[in-house]
């Protein structure tokens, strides 16, 4: 083959294998001679001389959830821009196969893991020091040594929350509380709308906090149902999810009380859904397409240059994305951004973590 193109064995192998700085000529030469030779690459042999699968793991809690289904899908198209096939696990939110995700014989089937956890949590950090690249999703785990992506979650809530009480809105719920948690997305989107009623100058009142277990559209139409049926007067809704402002509007039409008329609503995460709601729903866009991209990003870095350069902690830009059923748009007019909040990079060394990559 490297004698029909007229060009080094080397050569082949980097046209073969994609290495990028090859001239076009080059390339065209030695594609013509694969074709006319018949030549197909062994991805067996390649693999076992370079350990490598080009195949990463994305481990997530509920695929039914459409925040993990839709983040999957992005890291799927993400990765196959990079010539990587995504694994996809699903953990059920059960620390049994959490554990499983990090320690298992399955992980040794991937090069690397995106991974967000639901059960472990801080006191689970040794679980994390691992030897292969590892990058954290989520608010459960903070300090592993691993690259981590998070979300703005206290700003943004806050955010959401002032925006509300800018509509004129006096009793503003909060759905979706989880009671005694201290580190979570639930525990940080809950402080966020309460530093919101502060600087509105609302007081809190934990009659407007409705508790609910798992984030779905079941638990929200029941959470809001409980509140509204215990005769709580409320003006204006935040949900922690999108699922659950799903849930609400559907609870909040049931007792028909007009949206956002009777009660404006607004939930995170900003899912495809909540466009196509009737009315659509305002929700808080936390940087779901930056997160897939800088998660996949990171691990490829790892992979490719595993040497210990410490770690980053990763937060995207959000915003808080007006429509109709805050009043911010006319009826079937197009969505607006009512607020924005910057994002950032925090790098973290091995020493500050006391590990070593």
């Amino acid at each position: 083959m490297a004698v029909q193109a007229g060009v080094s064995i080397k050569t082949v192998s980097n046209v073969v294998n994609g290495y990028p700085h090859i001239r076009p000529e080059t390339r065209r030469r030695v594609q013509e001679a694969i074709d006319d030779l018949g030549y197909r690459l062994n991805t067996t042999a390649r693999n076992l001389r370079t350990r490598r699968t080009d195949m990463i793991t994305l481990a997530v809690p509920e695929l039914s959830l459409p925040y993990f289904a839709e983040l999957a899908d992005r890291v799927i198209r993400v990765a196959e821009e990079q010539g990587l096939t995504v694994l996809i696990e699903q953990t059920g939110g059960s620390r049994d196969r959490e554990v499983e995700v990090l320690t298992g014989k399955r992980r040794q089937l991937t090069d690397g893991l995106i991974f967000s956890p639901l059960e472990l949590s801080q006191a689970d950090l040794d679980l994390f020091d691992v030897d292969f690249p590892l990058v954290v999703l989520g608010e459960r785990v903070f300090d592993a040594p691993a690259h981590h992506v998070t979300m703005n979650n206290v700003a943004a809530a806050r955010a959401a929350t002032v925006h509300l009480a800018s509509l004129g809105r006096r009793r503003i719920a909060v759905i979706g509380a989880h009671e005694g948690e201290e580190l979570g997305s639930a525990a940080l989107r809950t402080e966020g709308y309460k530093q919101g009623l502060a600087e509105a100058g609302l007081p809190f009142d934990p009659a407007l906090v409705g508790e609910a277990g798992l984030w779905h559209r079941s638990t929200g139409s029941e959470t809001m149902g409980r509140m509204l049926d215990d005769g709580v007067d409320v003006d204006a809704v935040f949900a922690l999810n999108d699922a659950m402002a799903l849930g609400a509007l559907h609870a909040l039409h049931a007792r028909s009380l007009d949206v956002p008329g009777d009660v404006a609503l607004i939930g995170f995460d900003d899912i495809d859904d909540v466009r196509y709601s009737v009315p659509t729903i305002s929700s808080v866009d936390p940087g779901s397409a930056q997160i897939a991209k800088v998660a996949v990003d990171l691990l490829v870095e790892r992979l490719t240059a595993p040497a210990d350069h410490g770690y980053r902690r990763v937060v995207p830009a959000s915003r808080v994305v007006g429509r109709e059923s805050t009043g911010d748009v006319a009826e079937g007019a197009p969505e607006r951004v009512v607020a924005e909040l910057d994002g950032g990079v925090e790098q973290i060394s091995s020493a500050a973590l006391g590990r070593t990559a």
